[in-house]
């Protein structure tokens, strides 16, 4: 079981490494790498951004040093947004946390000049959008602002997967959306997504997100309903793995998806097929709607006798 790394990328793998040692170069080459190519991009980004939680200032200094590199601009960013997050209260402490509060909201909106100099040096690159969206939504921007970025990101790369999780978020109950707006999206996506793409595990995203919302009570055989495991199904066949350049950045993140909506079903034989694609490398969406995301995965890989592939 490979925590936390829900990719099939050698390079992110040692760059990742480095980072946590704390060697950012490795980093920057990997960023710098991707350029052109915005699913691969966001991937080392988010990556490389959890890596990094802690060491933002060392990722300043590199800014400092060279400001017309958008690569490093964007990483700062990003690394700001995941250690504002790791500041934020629980929504059930915020009456007894406001300074903590405060204080979140403070570290959240230090990502907003890095990512619009991001943007500025790179104007054709969505994945600041896409940081952008996540920053509005930790802010709890209002709707017009989310839709906004939303807008400014699609318009680059109409399909990009993270963003698309994003958007799916800004439409959820839990976020100030509605289930049906939320369902109509990740279904919109997963019927129009191009051949390779992951967006149909949206459609198994979407309804774990709704369960979770609706404060269900969670149990193995509850989940859901056998409309929505019908499709789930539908949305699985129309996934096809098949893209010019080999599988999708977040393939394993959608073989996460569609592994555990389909354990959570009782569908033995898709459920092992997917998670058995895993190589062992679990994400944290959707296994964290059940608990701690490593027992979780590891618990339904062993009642399921998956062997990875």
């Amino acid at each position: 079981m490979i925590p936390d790394r829900p990719w099939a990328d050698s390079v992110l793998d040692d760059a990742v490494g480095a980072v946590q040692r704390g060697d950012p170069a490795a980093g920057v080459t990997a960023l710098m790498a991707s350029r052109g190519d915005a699913e691969l991009r966001s991937l080392r980004l988010d990556a490389l951004s959890r890596a990094a939680i802690g060491s933002s200032r060392s990722i300043e200094e590199l800014v400092a040093r060279d400001q017309a590199n958008a690569d490093l601009w964007l990483w700062l960013g990003r690394v700001r947004i995941e250690e504002a997050w790791a500041l934020k209260p629980d929504v059930r402490a915020r009456a007894v946390q406001a300074d903590r509060l405060r204080t979140y909201h403070a570290a959240m909106e230090l990502a907003r000049q890095p990512l619009l100099s991001a943007a500025a040096l790179s104007p054709g690159d969505p994945v600041p959008w896409e940081c952008m969206m996540w920053l509005a939504l930790g802010l709890e921007r209002p709707r017009a602002d989310r839709d906004s970025v939303w807008f400014e990101c699609s318009r680059r790369w109409p399909w990009l997967y993270p963003a698309a999780v994003a958007r799916m978020m800004t439409l959820s109950p839990g976020w100030g959306g509605t289930a049906q707006e939320m369902l109509d999206f990740a279904r919109m996506a997963a019927a129009r997504a191009p051949e390779g793409s992951p967006l149909p595990a949206l459609v198994p995203l979407a309804h774990f997100e709704n369960v979770v919302s609706e404060r269900t009570p969670i149990s193995r055989g509850g989940w859901f309903s056998f409309d929505v495991q019908r499709e789930v199904v539908s949305a699985a066949a129309r996934w096809s793995e098949r893209r010019l350049g080999g599988a999708h950045p977040r393939s394993i993140e959608a073989h996460n998806a569609f592994g555990a909506a389909f354990y959570l079903s009782d569908l033995r034989r898709p459920a092992r097929g997917h998670l058995a694609r895993t190589a062992g490398r679990f994400s944290r969406l959707p296994w964290s709607y059940l608990g701690d995301p490593g027992h979780q995965y590891q618990r339904a890989c062993g009642r399921l006798n998956v062997i990875s592939e």
